[in-house]
């Protein structure tokens, strides 16, 4: 089993502290599954937050890895929280959301912060772990002719190196454009055992996965071979969330329209718009949607263990 390192040039600068689990299991080579804490301070209502947030990694390791959440606390980047501190995220008020773009002010803060898949990306890289699990991928936002919101999750999927599972991306996006932004960036979107590309908490949003692949061993593989390639970035890998867990396409759809129009005459803009949607839809499921929200945060752990045990039974350097 090849033994994972952290690549120190690209913590250089950056205060760092990894738990002894994942320092231990990526000295070793066991297979490890970064998981991010804005779900936990900002995506979940309490105390489901914290249910869910014990429940992701706890899916990781029984399925055979090891859980890496991550946040920013005092004045350093946490790979792997303690319990004490997986509380702290999901109680403290004024946790701040740390995206990729915003760790530089957060550290230097001293404040709490929740790192987004962006931020959690650039951990993952640096620090040699491969997958990176999340429930759904932020997106090209359906206002974006007159906003220009792109998530930068999509950004950074251009320049972190993992492997991101999830359930698609975000069902309150524009999906077609979200899809139509990773083939432009040259970023594989691949079907792990199903064909549509999956919607959050709705099986599929009726588009078409480009790749589908239902092995494990031949998606690390592929994973490999990308990184090949010089300049490529991360794949997407998704699974939709369970049939008895998933809400309704068109129940969804319209809560949304409505509180798109609530949200217009509310004056709610920018970063501010996707919370507000996510609480619109929750109103309208009757908490449901929070519900299927944690369900498919452990599914997602779950799926991405099984690739990174895959992953990490390959014979590969750490260059990859």
């Amino acid at each position: 089993m090849a033994t994972l390192e952290i690549n120190p040039s690209l913590f250089a600068g950056l205060p760092v502290r990894l738990s002894p689990e994942v320092a231990e299991a990526l000295h070793s080579g066991q297979p490890v599954v970064a998981l991010e804490s804005n779900v936990i301070s900002h995506g979940l209502p309490r105390p489901l937050n914290l249910d869910a947030a014990r429940d992701v990694e706890d899916a990781v390791r029984q399925n055979g890895a090891v859980p890496a959440t991550s946040a920013v606390i005092a004045g350093q980047c946490v790979i792997g929280l303690s319990s004490d501190e997986l509380d702290q995220i999901g109680t403290a008020e004024g946790v701040r959301k740390a995206s990729s773009r915003g760790l530089g002010a957060c550290l230097a803060s001293g404040e709490v912060g929740a790192t987004t898949i962006a931020a959690t990306m650039v951990l993952a890289h640096a620090a040699g772990i491969r997958t990176v699990a999340s429930a759904g991928l932020g997106g090209v936002h359906r206002d974006v002719d007159q906003s220009f919101d792109i998530s930068s999750d999509l950004v950074q999927l251009t320049r972190s190196k993992v492997m991101l599972v999830c359930a698609g991306a975000k069902t309150i996006l524009d999906l077609p454009k979200t899809l139509e932004y990773m083939e432009t960036q040259c970023i594989p979107v691949i079907a792990y055992r199903s064909d549509d590309f999956p919607a959050f908490y709705v099986t599929s949003s009726g588009l078409r996965c480009p790749i589908r692949i239902d092995d494990a061993v031949e998606l690390a593989n592929a994973a490999r071979f990308h990184w090949s390639v010089p300049g490529a970035g991360s794949l997407v890998i998704t699974h939709p969330i369970a049939t008895d867990h998933a809400l309704d396409r068109e129940t969804v759809e319209n809560a949304i329209q409505q509180g798109l129009a609530e949200a217009q005459s509310l004056q709610v803009t920018g970063a501010a718009v996707t919370k507000f949607l996510m609480r619109a839809v929750d109103r309208a499921t009757d908490g449901a949607s929070s519900t299927a929200n944690a369900a498919v945060l452990a599914s997602t752990a779950g799926v991405a263990s099984e690739i990174a045990r895959a992953w990490s039974q390959m014979r590969v350097g750490a260059a990859l």
